[in-house]
């Protein structure tokens, strides 16, 4: 393993309707272990066993995950169950304990951004998160409908754009591959 480098952090939104938010994230978190980053990630809305819980343990003195949702993966509306808001401003306080801890390079907000869509977290507290960010801490916001204000505070922003997708044709998530 290489020795861990320093680092000006960036603030990233991987946004859209096609698959591959939570992937990349990964992906990113996984290329900076390989550097010696240590991550944390904070699964918003996720409860349910996902493969990649199973492989950051292999990880775990780099990688941290936690789930802040119920179990399975929620379906609200704009109107959630205060449970629901209540585990989201309780992921919100440690992933940005994790952020200020200096023990952590990289910081993922899993699926944020659907957390604010659904009234379980107020864009303004995700604001106020980022402007806490220590300089040399990375910031990763994934999921659908990112807001805007999310976007214009971002430095770099990809949107997944579903072409065409198998689900149309009655496949589930399979091990392993969504989930």
């Amino acid at each position: 393993m290489k020795k861990k480098t320093q680092f000006k952090g960036y603030v990233q939104v991987y946004t859209g309707d096609g698959k591959g938010k939570t992937t990349a994230a990964l992906g990113l978190a996984l290329r900076a272990a390989g550097y010696g980053h240590k991550v944390y990630m904070g699964q918003f809305l996720k409860g349910q066993n996902y493969g990649e819980l199973v492989s950051v343990k292999k990880l775990s003195s780099l990688i941290t995950i936690e789930q802040f949702g119920r179990k399975g993966f929620i379906h609200v509306t704009k109107d959630p169950d205060e449970e629901d808001i209540k585990r989201a401003k309780k992921g919100l306080k440690k992933c940005l304990d994790a952020m200020l801890s200096k023990k952590y390079s990289i910081i993922i907000l899993d699926e944020i951004n659907v957390a604010v869509d659904f009234n379980l977290l107020a864009e303004k507290e995700v604001l106020e998160l980022l402007d806490q960010k220590p300089e040399e801490v990375e910031i990763i916001l994934t999921g659908r409908y990112a807001p805007s204000s999310l976007i214009k505070r971002a430095d770099l922003v990809t949107e997944m754009k579903e072409k065409k997708h198998y689900y149309t044709k009655g496949v589930t998530a399979r091990e392993g591959i969504e989930k």
